[in-house]
């Protein structure tokens, strides 16, 4: 196969020179071509160019050199491919907003599973339904600090307090231990992952949402970093080297030629 570049120098034979030096040269691959089409050069002429151990006619050079460049653009072709389809597989990052919606239909749920288990606790006598009743019109009627204190310190609140934790937690850990997201990020189509794509195990699952009640404490301050982070991680996402991306990445098109 012929090797050149566009910097190579080429020669060809000149035949219609009887007398003295027919080797015509050197001459770039674009002049070459100009000769082939003003007739100078026909498909039986010799030519060569250095790196070629002899001469070959313009019919078999010009087909080595369409091969060649169609090889070429072959090659630049799948290498834009490649290119779009490493594009193709760039994360989604979950912003700040629809990460907010799906904490509060995370938040909805576990308001309703409290009030189940507020209902079982006063159906087993833990908590007295009808002083709880008393003391929150009291608490509606004239809101204040005291009224307030009066229904967290309730009898058998406590232990209501307890129940919702450890629900709060299992709802947390085990969904995103098993599934990588809650319901409320399963609804947002998005899920919580390692940062390097894998799958949160459960340990990573536990970290992550202690972290989150450290972020919680902080103000909500923990939160804020997902405005401001490009990989739009919390401050519980630092500390578990976790991120939350969307489930499918954004689509890019590509074009087969």
């Amino acid at each position: 196969m012929l090797n050149y570049t566009q910097n190579m120098k080429w020669f060809y034979i000149d035949e219609s020179i009887t007398d003295g030096e027919r080797r015509q040269g050197p001459f770039s691959i674009e002049e070459i071509q100009n000769f082939a089409k003003e007739g100078k050069i026909t498909n039986s002429t010799l030519v060569w160019h250095s790196g070629e151990e002899s001469w070959t006619t313009w019919r078999e050079a010009k087909a080595e050199i369409e091969q060649n460049e169609a090889t070429q653009d072959k090659l630049l072709q799948e290498t834009i491919n490649e290119i779009l389809k490493q594009q193709v597989l760039t994360k989604r990052y979950a912003g700040f907003f629809v990460r907010t919606l799906a904490f509060s239909v995370d938040s909805i749920i576990l308001f309703f599973a409290g009030m189940v288990a507020l209902g079982a606790l006063c159906g087993a006598g833990a908590i007295d339904f009808q002083e709880l009743m008393r003391l929150t019109e009291a608490f509606l009627s004239n809101p204040s600090i005291e009224s307030m204190n009066k229904i967290l310190n309730a009898p058998g609140m406590d232990l209501y307090f307890i129940v919702s934790l450890v629900l709060q937690t299992v709802y947390f850990v085990m969904l995103h231990a098993l599934y990588g997201a809650t319901i409320g990020k399963r609804l947002f189509r998005i899920h919580v992952e390692t940062g390097k794509g894998d799958k949160i195990t459960w340990l990573a699952a536990t970290i992550r949402y202690v972290a989150s009640i450290m972020s919680m404490m902080l103000y909500g301050l923990g939160y804020l970093t997902v405005l401001i982070d490009p990989k739009r991680r919390g401050l519980h996402d630092f500390i578990a080297s976790t991120c939350v991306v969307y489930n499918t990445p954004k689509t890019i098109q590509i074009t087969e030629k």
